[in-house]
């Protein structure tokens, strides 16, 4: 076997994709070597890849990005769920949405706080941001909520940030929002362009929450995206996709993360609510369903020299 074959079967193996021992084998890796074997999972568990032929380390930052967050049970889901997934994965950061938090639409300052005191370090919005008007003056003031930028100037909030983690990294958040099947703002392709140019000149990881409706326009930003951001994940319609991938340039993409909130109910709402409401087409009153919760979302490794994604994993945790 070559040296080139050696290597990528190497790397692919230490970013996760083999396991077993037939595709151990078939990446080059002796399982008669129990001790290369070791060092190697260790490595890997460590997020770290080793490059034999330079003699240096290639780190990786690993980020957990949560579905939306609906009322009482999601926040629920996310006390009980964030702070395992950090011991078990080794997390560095943790995203959010959070426009649902707040009895099913919007935020309020103290549910923001609850999800901050359960691991959260930055909540990105969508279209219910401006539901519960007591916020609009915490939007001002907290620096860890990231509304859509695309709103017409002058609203409340920030649109993106860049926060600093251990070890001089920082990293870039970015939210946006779609426009098919909603509300008339900005278009968020440009503004994504401009708040990219910007925003590469402090950083190369950045992160970009699409809320949208639409899959073609989610998987269109993705493409449009790809090479010129970390990730580009989806949020809004509350059903987890499929279709997790890096995208070429190293752009971990996925349409929709799904939702962190109450598993027995129409996308987060009493079931029987929402079955009336098809049944009779007269209007109701939603109200956040109970029970047990459902915790979606995706861990992405990302290469902190280049900010390319090297990985991503649906993540679906059930009560």
């Amino acid at each position: 076997m070559g040296d080139r074959t050696f290597l990528a079967g190497m790397f692919t193996f230490l970013s996760g994709s083999y396991l077993r021992r037939p595709q151990l084998a078939q990446a080059g890796i002796s399982v008669r070597k129990p001790n290369l074997l070791k060092k190697l999972l260790a490595f890997r568990e460590e997020g770290k890849m080793m490059v034999f032929n330079k003699q240096q380390e290639v780190k990786h930052l690993r980020l957990l990005v949560i579905g939306d967050v609906v009322g009482r049970s999601g926040r629920r889901a996310v006390k009980e769920n964030v702070s395992s997934l950090k011991k078990e994965f080794k997390l560095n950061f943790v995203i959010a949405n959070g426009e649902n938090a707040a009895g099913g639409k919007g935020i309020t300052e103290e549910t923001a706080r609850e999800l901050f005191s359960s691991g959260v370090d930055v909540l990105t919005m969508g279209n219910h941001v401006w539901h519960k008007k007591e916020a609009y003056e915490y939007l001002d003031r907290e620096t860890k909520i990231i509304r859509p930028a695309n709103f017409p100037p002058g609203v409340p909030g920030l649109g993106a940030a860049v926060y600093d983690l251990p070890g001089e990294i920082k990293i870039g958040v970015i939210n946006i929002e779609g426009r098919i099947f909603q509300q008339a703002i900005d278009c968020p392709f440009r503004k994504a362009d401009a708040l990219i140019l910007k925003m590469r000149e402090k950083t190369r990881i950045i992160i970009v929450d699409f809320h949208a409706e639409a899959t073609s326009e989610k998987v269109a930003m993705g493409w449009y995206l790809a090479g010129r951001v970390s990730a580009v994940v989806g949020t809004h319609t509350h059903v987890q996709t499929a279709d997790e991938r890096i995208l070429p340039g190293g752009t971990a993409y996925i349409t929709d993360l799904g939702m962190t909130g109450p598993m027995d109910s129409v996308i987060g709402v009493n079931k029987d609510i929402a079955i009336q409401k098809f049944l009779t087409q007269i209007p109701q009153y939603f109200e956040v369903a109970s029970g047990p919760f459902q915790f979606n979302g995706v861990i992405i490794d990302i290469d902190e020299s280049t900010g390319e994604a090297v990985t991503i994993e649906r993540i679906q945790n059930y009560e």
